[in-house]
């Protein structure tokens, strides 16, 4: 599998669709896609790479597949957006959530859906997308106890 191609995920009715190129076929591109939950693991759906067992031909493609996927078979109505705040860097995903004025993120790598975030709570966004920057430019340092 190729990278998540996080840069063009959609978010729709709860769901994150993250295409990736599943392979090729006469030197022509088939996409796949993953999905994320926001209800998490209590989605048959989280983390689940192509349920609708169907591949595209390109991006906009695989996403109209998921969507369609996803009207036939959601487990629940979604009334907000919990993917609104998300972020590439490096080609990894964060998706900053806020629980009262507290911040926090998911953190995913570029090849596979496994949240690698600290739990760490922040103040705001801002200061939670600089702290996930500074971790992935390698710039948090422990310290030593002298």
């Amino acid at each position: 599998m190729s990278r998540l191609l996080y840069e063009n995920s959609v978010s729709y009715k709860g769901y994150l669709i993250i295409p990736f190129v599943f392979g090729k076929l006469d030197n022509y591109e088939v996409y796949s896609y993953k999905l994320l939950s926001e209800v998490g693991h209590t989605s048959q759906f989280h983390k689940a790479e192509n349920p609708a067992g169907i591949y595209g031909s390109s991006v906009s493609n695989i996403v109209d597949i998921a969507k369609e996927h996803i009207d036939q078979n959601s487990e629940f109505v979604s009334r907000k957006d919990n993917f609104k705040s998300r972020y590439i860097y490096r080609n990894n995903l964060i998706i900053i959530s806020q629980e009262g004025d507290k911040y926090f993120y998911d953190h995913y790598p570029p090849e596979l859906l496994n949240n690698i975030a600290a739990p760490k709570l922040f103040k705001s966004e801002y200061e939670c997308l600089s702290w996930i920057k500074q971790g992935l430019n390698g710039e948090h340092v422990r310290q030593r106890a002298i």
